[in-house]
């Protein structure tokens, strides 16, 4: 069983969209990875830091999807990580209200020691120096580090997140953060600038209209799903970076023809994570639904033509 090492934000959120608001509620980079990553067979530990206020039923949550939490400290007195949004009527915007880092200002991640040579390690949205320190613990080169990060710390701590890049073998942004990490529109042409900063794949997301996948001259497109209900597009993003370090990590194949596969399964967690507010999707996901699914995602995109 391969191990997947998750670094990330376990916070909470509350959120509001036009279909409704919750008040605190799960949240988190490595909460929504892990939840997805759980669905492969993997052994997983996150690396994370959450304050006396987090619940003892999330932090069973975790353990009962096989997730270490050794290394996801608790600090005495301390309060969680927590985030306020408001998404505008397309769900494709939104507006940060409240953004407390709390115990995650003086954040100092330690590497769990059965995690310290993981076969693939997953850097969630984080400040890029706290990405930096997990890598520098590990006591060999995994056979995948894969990034994700965001606009916020290209606009506040861009030498450190470029420094990060050098060191990963996959980053994972969206179209609006690639073109302004490289100042192309093409997306072409951005990724092409990408693998000049160090990856050797660069997965760019579209939200509802997808993902590309490139490596070195190959790109791959997958769809999103159309779906009847989309609740909150909080944590999609990080659910697609579960599914596809998860697939990965489950088949210990590295290669560009399965990245596709992982682009797809990744896709697929997705999309169940937009239905419901939060985790609550993902918590009572079963694999019957989940490969029912994949077989509509097989279905939306196979076809036979004739070539002449």
């Amino acid at each position: 069983m391969g191990k997947l090492l998750i670094v990330g934000t376990v916070a909470f959120d509350a959120i509001e969209t036009p279909f409704g608001k919750t008040d605190k509620i799960l949240g988190g980079a490595a909460t929504f990875i892990g939840l997805a990553a759980s669905q492969f067979d993997v052994d997983s530990a996150i690396v994370s830091v959450v304050g006396e206020d987090f619940p003892k039923e999330y932090l069973d949550l975790f353990t009962s999807r096989n997730i270490d939490i050794s290394s996801l400290e608790i600090v005495e007195g301390g309060k969680t990580f927590y985030w306020k949004g408001k998404y505008h009527n397309d769900l494709n915007s939104r507006d940060t209200l409240v953004t407390d880092l709390n115990v995650l200002a003086n954040f100092d991640p330690v590497v769990p020691k059965g995690y310290k040579n993981p076969d693939v390690v997953m850097l969630g949205n984080l400040h890029p120096n706290i990405q930096l320190s997990v890598i520098d613990q590990l006591e060999k080169r995994p056979k995948l580090i894969i990034l994700d990060t965001m606009n916020f710390w290209m606009d506040h701590t861009l030498d450190e997140l470029l420094t990060v890049i050098k060191e990963i073998d996959v980053i994972t942004i969206n179209d609006e953060e690639a073109r302004q990490l490289t100042g192309e529109y093409s997306l072409v042409k951005a990724a092409q600038k990408i693998f000049e900063m160090g990856p050797k794949y660069v997965v760019i997301k579209k939200g509802e209209h997808g993902a590309l996948l490139f490596h070195e001259d190959e790109v791959f497109f997958a769809p999103a799903l159309p779906l009847k209900e989309v609740f909150d597009p909080t944590g999609a993003g990080d659910t697609f970076a579960g599914g596809f370090s998860g697939y990965l990590t489950d088949t210990n194949d590295i290669s560009f023809e399965n990245m596709k596969n992982a682009v797809i399964h990744g896709s697929n967690l997705a999309s169940f994570c937009v239905e419901r507010f939060g985790t609550e999707r993902m918590v009572g996901l079963k694999r019957k639904d989940i490969m029912k699914r994949l077989h509509q995602f097989k279905a939306l995109t196979q076809f036979d033509i004739e070539l002449q």
